[in-house]
């Protein structure tokens, strides 16, 4: 891993952030992971899009469709949303595991490049539930010991976190607009909450240690523009990967 620094990087900075790229230089690796972190429409999946053509980047999007047909049966993403009181564990269960699964997949490409992570599905959805009573302590505890284990072990290294720090009211408007069944009756209060709890944990750095340096961008803008933004941080995004 290469340490547990946040930064902030505005669009307008034209040079590269020297202390990742000395942390590359040190560590002299030929395989990177680098994950997409926000809240829900932030832009996470204009930025996986945006990258696809990319010969050097394996894209892993979030595992949504596993989450809505566990073994062609159950849609704990419906369930969760219906009920989070009783279906929290069951999903965050399996948020945890499906995660774990794409950390520790190997990939032939230079760059593994993951939307979201299991370290935001510890530090920001599964606090959230517990934070609002919708997931009792026991079941806290249990996956909370689960996610220690894990990183403990190492087994989910991240080199580089790129957050896309977008206004709730923003994320609001923007799931309106995709209609997604599971996300329509989503509250401005919970996106402000889990804006909350991403700001803690990315710029503020209360509540969890951070797996890899990250970089922040405005992903308040319109897709035209967040694509200038993208491509202006290309070098940092793909660890020197074009």
């Amino acid at each position: 891993m290469l340490g547990s620094c946040s930064y902030v990087i505005d669009e307008e900075v034209d040079d590269i952030c020297d202390d990742l790229n000395d942390s590359f230089q040190t560590v002299r690796k030929d395989k990177f992971t680098v994950v997409v972190e926000g809240n829900i429409g932030s832009g996470k999946s204009t930025f996986i899009e945006y990258f696809k053509d990319s010969p050097n980047v394996k894209l892993i999007p979030e595992p949504v469709g596993m989450w809505k047909s566990v073994n062609g049966k159950y849609n704990t993403l419906e369930l969760m949303y219906k009920d989070a009181r009783r279906w929290s564990l069951a999903f965050q269960s399996y948020v945890q595991l499906t995660m774990l699964d794409i950390h520790t997949r190997k990939v032939d490409a230079p760059v593994k490049l993951m939307e979201r992570s299991i370290y935001s599905a510890r530090a920001c959805f599964c606090e959230n539930l517990h934070d609002a009573g919708l997931m009792p302590g026991i079941d806290y505890e249990v996956l909370n010991e689960w996610y220690l284990w894990i990183v403990q072990k190492k087994t989910a290294p991240v080199d580089l976190v790129v957050y896309l720090r977008t206004d709730p009211e923003v994320c609001q408007e923007r799931i309106r607009r995709r209609n997604r069944l599971e996300e329509e009756a989503i509250p401005l209060s919970y996106l402000e909450k889990l804006h909350t709890l991403h700001e803690d944990w990315l710029i503020t750095g209360n509540q969890f240690k951070l797996p890899a340096p990250v970089l922040t961008l405005d992903a308040n803008k319109d897709i035209s523009e967040l694509k200038g933004i993208f491509a202006k941080h290309k070098p940092e995004i793909l660890c020197g990967f074009d």
